[in-house]
């Protein structure tokens, strides 16, 4: 049967053209990783990271190439001073390498559901299952480094219950126990920030433009007062708070990455942040913790509005593409 030559959709296109950015910005990234470390267990998650991600780049340029789709303007070497000293130890690499293959498969999989097109759902399948496989490495090295911070426990339960009381969602003056749903969104939460924070005091030594400079210092003060609003919560439940791992950013004050690169991955760091505080707050059903959520959820959305003015004038801001104007095609001469 011959098989029938099919456009890609606008999900098909909005996928392929959102990875491409993210995956072009990760081989920087583990490129400079790579070529700092001095650890040889963190090398070989390292070089598998980067075949990926490498890979992954190739396969979408031919999907775009083929189709005669401009590619997005990436990253390349010139985002990158590999003369510049380590910012960073080799067990913030293995952190990061956790939190991009943990933050593609919840991507990817948004991306999986809404394309069709055999070759594009085919590359996104296989981009989800070795993405999967890579957070199992990344996890395995952590557990093995020591730095792996489990969520807390809880003893298991010896029957079914069910809520009897409208009451179960008051988080205010008396209030229930946290669920394990509650604990994991919070638990995780944490994580991603504490990462964040270290993300931030590397850089805030590095960048030298003041509004670059403020702007992820605001970044750093919303970290901080996520970490310690939730940690306070689970410190109150007698659960304890999440342990971050030690301060893993050594005292080198010179720039490794461009502004660009800076700039745009604190971008695609906020849109996942917005989706995964969502997520939380979709699940949690104690009140107290559903007004944190969307609290924190629009300081986020102003922080990421901040970030995304700075790209556009400083002509960093690329369009996706988008549906014509069909009204001013239509209109006479």
């Amino acid at each position: 049967m011959v098989e029938r030559s099919i456009r890609l959709s606008s999900a098909e296109i909005s996928g392929l053209w959102e990875v491409y950015l993210q995956e072009n910005l990760s081989v920087c990234l583990l490129t400079y990783f790579l070529h700092h470390n001095k650890d040889e267990e963190v090398a070989k998650l390292l070089q598998d990271a980067l075949a990926s991600s490498s890979e992954f780049i190739k396969k979408m340029t031919d999907i775009f190439q083929s189709e005669g789709i401009p590619l997005p303007d990436g990253f390349s070497e010139k985002d990158l001073d590999l003369t510049a000293p380590p910012l960073f130890y080799d067990m913030f690499a293995v952190s990061l390498v956790y939190c991009i293959s943990r933050f593609s498969m919840i991507n990817t999989g948004f991306i999986t559901s809404n394309v069709a097109r055999k070759d594009v759902l085919d590359f996104f399948v296989t981009m989800l299952q070795q993405m999967a496989d890579l957070y199992k490495k990344s996890t395995k090295l952590m557990l093995a480094k020591g730095i792996y911070d489990r969520p807390p426990m809880v003893p298991y339960p010896e029957k079914v219950e069910y809520v009897d009381k409208f009451s179960y969602i008051s988080g205010f003056g008396k209030k229930r126990p946290l669920n394990v749903t509650e604990i994991t969104e919070i638990f995780f939460n944490t994580e991603r920030n504490y990462l964040s924070v270290l993300l931030c005091t590397g850089l805030l030594q590095v960048v030298k433009d003041k509004e670059i400079h403020q702007y992820i210092a605001d970044g750093k003060r919303i970290s901080e007062k996520q970490i310690n609003t939730f940690n306070d919560i689970l410190m109150r439940e007698e659960l304890l708070g999440n342990v971050s791992t030690s301060m893993e950013v050594t005292t080198a004050t010179v720039n490794p990455f461009s502004d660009r690169l800076i700039v745009t991955l604190f971008n695609l760091l906020n849109g996942i942040d917005i989706t995964l505080i969502g997520h939380a707050l979709s699940l949690s059903l104690r009140t107290d913790l559903t007004a944190y959520y969307q609290k924190y959820s629009l300081e986020v959305l102003a922080y990421t509005a901040r970030g995304f003015k700075l790209m556009v004038e400083r002509g960093w801001a690329q369009k996706p593409p988008h549906a014509p104007e069909r009204r001013k095609l239509q209109k006479l001469q």
